[in-house]
């Protein structure tokens, strides 16, 4: 319970003590003045009610203020909860939009090294066709210089 619930019901607990050790004299009855009039009734009586009418008015309020800060925190939670959804939406926008970024540039590149492979290839081929042309000449000049006749070359 909390400490402020705890005081009013003990200020409440107190006024009514005292109200039945006191509760011949609160009903005696006693000229009250009304600016205008004057009537009998138990003064007691009348501020003891005015004291019940404070105290509900009070009580009144403090339910309607909780119950507008329970409405007002909730009407919070939606626009909190709304707003989440939507920075959600869009951050799986954003993962669809570097995946489909990501894929095009996965396939460029791949588009790339298959354009890099193929001149590679033929680079090497070149090569090994040049390299072939150079193999095939010094064995010519290798022949030739051995005295080889050229008939027997072929063989």
């Amino acid at each position: 319970m909390k400490l402020s619930t705890l005081l009013f019901l003990l200020i409440l607990a107190a006024i009514t003590a005292f109200s039945v050790a006191n509760w011949s004299v609160i009903v005696a009855p006693t000229s009250i003045s009304l600016f205008f009039a004057t009537v009998e009734a138990p003064l007691g009586l009348v501020l003891l009610g005015l004291v019940a009418l404070v105290t509900a008015l009070f009580l009144g309020f403090l339910v309607y203020l909780q119950t507008s800060v329970l409405l007002e925190s909730r009407r919070h939670a939606r626009q909190l909860e709304a707003q989440r959804q939507l920075a959600d939406q869009a951050e799986a926008s954003r993962f669809t939009d570097l995946r489909a970024f990501l894929d095009a540039e996965l396939k460029a590149m791949s588009a790339g090294l298959d354009r890099v492979e193929q001149e590679l290839k033929g680079a090497v081929e070149q090569a090994s066709n040049t390299l072939a042309a150079y193999i095939g000449e010094l064995e010519d000049r290798l022949q030739r210089d051995a005295g080889v006749p050229t008939s027997d070359r072929a063989t």
